[in-house]
């Protein structure tokens, strides 16, 4: 009789425990008040999946619209098409991969085989295979705000990229504003400005590119005046959202919060002139649109800055970047005032961006003040990211655009953007299944 009395209690206490199981509820998703069954993305090379100097389709189906788009099908989200590279041609354009790592310092290969070019223009630049179909990633390499608005930005002669989602036939006229505008869409996102900034301050805020008849303006390194900005900015989301449509826009980014602006620096420049010459010269010189001065913590090179070439002659005369006579030039340096210019440039653009989402009741994902924390290194998720270079694993190896993993972060931005304004629930992208830069096997 004992032995049945303690049974019966062990079957209690059983059940006792297992009625307290915690119940977990399924996450439950919602699309709030924006209908995302038919979304496009509007933007550059950042909206494309360019990485690593070139459009290659590895980077083409990270792209974080693609990554948005996924989450977006928990709430209702449709189909979304990106003009990919076939697989017997993914390398694309050719890009960048890192061969090796000698004594700490990267050396990279590019990549060309594989490529998806069919010909080339009248300048002898490539044309890439066409991709007509209907598509809902619009992200085209080189796109500036001012350049949406052109004609003939989609002939053979101008952008590669966005000529080759045009049919043959296509009017001269036609513009990349009423390509993107004559979508059939429900929701949008929209990521252009960069370029209106970043072509001018890679280039040392110089507008020209020096050829052998001389210096040629470039209309890709201008740098677009705050009126014409707020003017077609403007625009282009006013016609986005005439039917009622919602959408998101992003901010535009540093131009300092880059590894192309922010890898080589003065203070290493200096130590490499130091050390070549035995400590004869310390300091590298500049020329500024104001004169020739040595060079100071707050002036920037590019990524591409040739560094073997100081100390050594040129065609100017021996010395290079550590003569007064023989400074290095203007468009490979942005110095101090013009990095104050380009700053408060993209500061201005991003109050009217805001202005005009808080108009139009869009939803802003700040990019600019994101990766301002990260450029100081930051902790996303458990995982460390900073906009060092190829250790940061926030931008890929031309310095400039992002890598899979950044591509996740920046996607997570825009849902969290669109999750306040519209009072939806899209779940994140879970940033862990993508890398940073890929490293030599």
């Amino acid at each position: 009789m004992k032995k049945n009395f303690r049974l019966y209690i062990g079957l209690a206490i059983l059940g006792l425990v297992s009625s307290c199981k915690p119940e977990i509820d399924a996450p439950t998703f919602s699309k709030g008040t924006a209908d995302f069954s038919k979304y496009v993305a509007i933007g550059n090379s950042l909206t494309s999946g360019y990485a690593d100097n070139g459009l290659y389709l590895e980077g083409q189906k990270v792209a974080f619209p693609n990554l948005m788009a996924a989450q977006m099908k928990n709430v209702g989200g449709g189909e979304f098409t990106s003009p990919f590279f076939p697989a017997d041609k993914a390398n694309g354009s050719g890009y960048i991969m890192l061969e090796s790592l000698v004594d700490g310092n990267p050396v990279m290969k590019p990549v060309t085989t594989d490529l998806a070019i069919r010909g080339a223009n009248a300048a002898g630049k490539p044309l890439y295979i066409k991709y007509t179909d209907p598509i809902q990633n619009l992200g085209v390499p080189g796109m500036r705000l001012d350049m949406a608005f052109a004609q003939g930005v989609g002939t053979a002669n101008g952008n590669p990229y966005f000529e080759r989602l045009l049919p043959d036939n296509t009017p001269a006229t036609m513009t990349y504003f009423q390509y993107a505008a004559g979508h059939d869409y429900t929701f949008f996102s929209f990521w252009l400005g960069n370029n209106d900034v970043l072509g001018y301050a890679m280039n040392g805020a110089v507008s020209t590119v020096n050829t052998p008849a001389g210096p040629v303006e470039d209309p890709t390194k201008n740098l677009t005046s705050l009126p014409l900005f707020t003017q077609l900015y403007t625009n282009f989301i006013t016609t986005l959202t005439a039917k009622g449509q919602k959408g998101v826009v992003a901010t535009i980014p540093d131009v300092t919060a880059v590894p192309f602006l922010n890898t080589v620096t003065t203070a290493r420049l200096n130590a490499g002139v130091e050390a070549a010459s035995q400590g004869a010269f310390k300091n590298v010189i500049i020329k500024t649109k104001t004169g020739v001065r040595p060079a100071t913590a707050k002036d920037l090179f590019p990524l591409t800055f040739n560094t073997a070439a100081l100390g050594k002659p040129n065609e100017v005369g021996p010395g290079y970047g550590i003569s007064p006579a023989n400074p290095i030039e203007d468009h490979n340096v942005l110095d101090e005032a013009e990095v104050a210019q380009v700053s408060a440039r993209v500061n201005e653009f991003n109050t009217v961006i805001k202005q005009v989402a808080e108009s139009k009741s869009v939803a802003v994902a700040d990019v600019h003040a994101f990766l301002n924390k990260v450029k100081g290194g930051y902790v996303y998720n458990g995982i460390g990211i900073s906009s060092a270079f190829i250790t940061g694993n926030a931008f890929s190896l031309d310095g400039v655009h992002l890598t899979p993993m950044s591509n996740a972060i920046v996607a997570n931005l825009f849902i969290d953007a669109i999750n306040k304004e519209y009072n939806a629930s899209i779940p994140k992208v879970d940033i862990s299944l993508y890398r940073g830069v890929k490293y030599p096997n």
